[in-house]
């Protein structure tokens, strides 16, 4: 796993990576064995995880159009308890969003203790699509002053804060970019155009985006060199094979909640006495 973690500063990640990387699996039911113990290992964890309600967990994701965000997060959850989980998709801004500071609808959909938060892209747009296209940012009504050449620099530093505040108060945080090749998106949304099931999917801005492939990637490719950091890392997930880059991420997830020592609430002799009255009255 720690080859696919980025190095704080490192811009040429991306470029380091095979989109088709499938790790040390010699084919895809291998890989699938071993994501099914991932996400039995994840689903024992997430419990202890509720149970103890003293840290949370938040997952980022993000990556091109048609990278499989809602593929890898869909299947990566399925064995989770719903309760404990809560998923968040970041779209365009209302304008109530953008009548406040960008982190503002993030803040409101953190998680809380005792539960992991999934975020389908994240404040990260706002240094990666808001960067590549200015009317995003024109949109945001920030004064003109504020609008620096620095402005990119200054809210990575600002996002390093906040992830730092997080972690500080208890949230694990574990950022994935899901690396597909052009070749399979375009196949992708070939699919989205072919499949009447997968019609609605398909967006006019998945063809306008991929023209501003190479921004895009130079856009991520600063971001995540900036906001890389030991307690908020990013990984490059492969992505051109679903499987791996699922298992990748559930064992990314299952090791970090490994770090935390979770472990169920220890009673108190009161409590322990209360459930033994409970068991005399449950044996009349």
């Amino acid at each position: 796993m720690d080859r696919f973690r980025v190095r704080h500063g490192d811009r040429k990640a991306l470029t380091r990576h095979d989109t088709g990387d499938t790790g040390r699996f010699q084919d895809k039911a291998a890989g699938i064995a071993y994501l099914e113990k991932g996400l039995a290992k994840l689903e024992t964890r997430q419990a202890l995880l509720y149970a103890q309600d003293r840290y949370a967990m938040l997952l980022v994701f993000q990556g091109m159009d048609a990278a499989g965000k809602d593929h890898v997060i869909r299947h990566v959850m399925s064995g989770v308890s719903p309760q404990g989980v809560d998923v968040h998709s970041f779209k365009q801004p209302s304008a109530e969003e953008l009548d406040h500071d960008y982190l503002w609808r993030v803040v409101k959909a953190l998680p809380e203790r005792g539960r992991i938060g999934i975020f389908n892209r994240s404040h990260y747009e706002e240094v990666v699509a808001v960067r590549v296209h200015q009317k995003y940012l024109e949109a945001e009504k920030l004064p003109p002053s504020l609008v620096t050449k620095s402005i990119w620099d200054d809210r990575c530093e600002d996002i390093n804060a906040f992830e730092r505040h997080l972690t500080r108060n208890g949230t694990v945080i574990r950022k994935f970019y899901l690396h597909v090749s052009r070749g399979e998106q375009k196949r992708l949304l070939l699919e989205r155009l072919d499949d009447p099931a997968k019609n609605w999917k398909f967006s006019a801005t998945d063809l306008l985006d991929r023209d501003g492939w190479g921004a895009y990637a130079r856009a991520y490719s600063e971001a995540i060199a900036a906001t890389s950091h030991k307690d908020a890392p990013w990984y490059i997930v492969p992505a051109d094979h679903k499987w791996f880059a699922q298992a990748l991420v559930a064992e990314i997830a299952v090791q970090a909640l490994d770090e935390l020592d979770l472990s169920f609430p220890k009673l108190t002799p009161a409590q322990r006495h209360a459930l033994a009255r409970a068991r005399r009255n449950l044996s009349r």
